[in-house]
């Protein structure tokens, strides 16, 4: 197994994000704490002359990659090639740069996304790639099932120990709460915590949040007009809350928290071959040397699989709690939560996006993890973060 004292160097890409922020918290808790985080600014991980001079510099022994491009349906129909070409520069860059500073271990976080539309419930692993993607966010899924398959790709040739996992919707502090972007827990959250202080003529706390968190430029220093014609828009009025879809589809939701617990103890206790159960996976374990140069003319010192081993694919770790809930229940405990005794309506003219999503989790289980936070507990967790970010 791949050793990670306390004193190891860890990036952690993407570390002031929802997924980043959580992993980081989980290793400090572990007593990690030779830590490395770079915000965008400091580090933009598509340019791929920064990226290794920061691995010239920093030489971590390990690398979390959960930084990406992300957004909601809307954000993701509208800016096909952002997505795409976004989160491919990021993820080339990082995993080649771990791969020629001698990285020992790499944990990529992905996306359930990445399943097929109509993939049986619940999807195993070995759903991937089997038929047609949601064409909604197709791009994005193309991008991390390529992420995916690089670190499989890496190992299988080079002999390198890069995992991915895949967790299903995730929730938690540090979430995503722009109305133009966020997924749907944060944005049904947010929607109806203003229509009710919008009932409650409440427009010191509805400033200080238009403030925090401006909607299509629109900030609290706006007029009550402008800033009630912006919410409008996005299904916000006075007690009553629009939102899309006819509430029906099946989601499951993972609390960050857990999600990070459950990606440490994959990065800490997991290899790639406990995953698959070959112990020697490329021929890099049996002498083959990987210091020659990449040439389609050239096959020396390039490692290479070893194709009597048979097809070795699906090596991804599904993270996830195994439970669902439909659109509307979700909903209700958001109500809930927020105390807002309004009505909440569902538009069917709008799309519902897949009817069902639910993993499987039985491989992760077989590794030694199970959730601990469950869907009402962490709703009433995140509307509390929520508060707090805005005070």
């Amino acid at each position: 197994m791949t050793m990670l004292d306390k004193n190891s160097k860890i990036y952690v890409a993407g570390h002031n994000g929802l997924v980043g922020s959580a992993i980081w918290k989980n290793l400090e808790l572990r007593g990690y704490h030779n830590l490395v985080g770079r915000t965008h600014k400091e580090l933009d991980l598509t340019d791929q002359y920064a990226v290794e001079q920061f691995f010239d510099q920093e030489k971590p022994d390990a690398v979390v990659l959960a930084a990406a491009f992300v957004g909601g349906i809307m954000a993701n129909s509208l800016y096909r090639a952002d997505f795409i070409m976004q989160n491919m520069k990021m993820q080339c860059n990082v995993i080649g740069n771990a791969y020629s500073h001698g990285v020992k271990k790499l944990l990529f976080l992905g996306s359930t996304c990445i399943y097929p539309k109509n993939a049986p419930q619940p999807m195993k692993e070995d759903a991937l790639l089997t038929s047609p993607l949601e064409y909604t966010n197709e791009e994005y899924a193309i991008a991390k099932i390529a992420g995916l398959k690089m670190c499989e790709s890496y190992n299988l040739q080079y002999g390198t120990n890069y995992i991915a996992v895949m967790p299903t919707n995730l929730y938690g502090p540090n979430d995503n709460f722009h109305l133009e972007n966020s997924h749907v827990m944060p944005a049904m959250m947010r929607k109806v915590y203003l229509a009710k202080l919008i009932h409650d003529n409440a427009w010191d706390a509805i400033r200080k949040d238009m403030d925090k968190r401006p909607v299509e430029g629109i900030t609290g220093s706006d007029t009550k007009e402008q800033i009630m014609l912006v919410l409008n828009k996005y299904g916000i009025s006075n007690n009553k809350v629009v939102l899309w879809g006819t509430g029906t589809p099946l989601r499951e939701f993972l609390w960050s928290e857990d999600m990070a617990d459950a990606s440490v103890h994959v990065l800490l206790n997991v290899d790639f071959k406990d995953i698959i159960g070959i112990e020697k996976y490329s021929s890099v374990f049996y002498g083959n040397s990987t210091n020659g140069a990449v040439d389609r003319n050239n096959s020396e010192g390039r490692g290479g699989a070893i194709p009597s081993l048979g097809e070795i694919r699906n090596c991804h770790i599904n993270v996830g709690t195994g439970k669902e809930l439909t659109i509307r229940q979700l909903s209700e405990l958001v109500v809930d939560a927020v105390g807002f005794e309004g009505t909440v309506e569902f538009d069917s003219t709008k799309p519902d996006g897949t009817p069902r999503k639910l993993i499987d989790v039985e491989k992760l289980h077989s590794l030694g993890w199970t959730h601990k936070v469950e869907i009402d507990e962490g709703v009433k967790k995140l509307f509390e973060w929520y508060k707090a970010s805005i005070s």
